[in-house]
């Protein structure tokens, strides 16, 4: 088993291994398309974390700001990944916010026009 410990590992291995991505290419993409912040700062796949870094995530319309707490290099499962870091996110929006967001059935077409001045009037444009 791998244990969690306190060397330096890549950004995109951190972020695979303790679950946050599905696989470590999706996990290297994210990194190489700034939906990854080592400190702050955009940085590409190789950089290293070490514990006590913050690392911003950006995934499904949520951002997660985490704490790297140990170092790992491949992946392990849910209640150890959890170990790992600490969570310092804000609350996921209310259901209510989140259902009042328009959304167009799949496969209903291109909008009509009354759709797009419709859409536009909600924007406030």
């Amino acid at each position: 088993m791998t244990r969690p410990d306190g060397n330096p590992v890549r950004i995109d291995v951190w972020v695979w291994a303790v679950r946050l991505f599905k696989t470590r290419g999706d996990a290297a993409e994210a990194v190489r398309a700034g939906h990854v912040k080592l400190n702050g700062a955009a940085v590409k796949p190789a950089a290293q974390v070490v514990p006590g870094d913050r690392v911003r995530v950006w995934k499904d319309h949520r951002e997660y700001d985490l704490e790297v707490l140990a170092t790992v290099r491949k992946r392990v499962g849910a209640p150890v990944a959890r170990t790992c870091y600490a969570d310092h996110s804000p609350p996921p929006p209310p259901k209510e916010v989140q259902a009042s967001i328009p959304v167009r059935d799949r496969g209903a077409g291109r909008p009509t026009k009354k759709d797009r001045r419709d859409l536009e009037r909600f924007r406030g444009h």
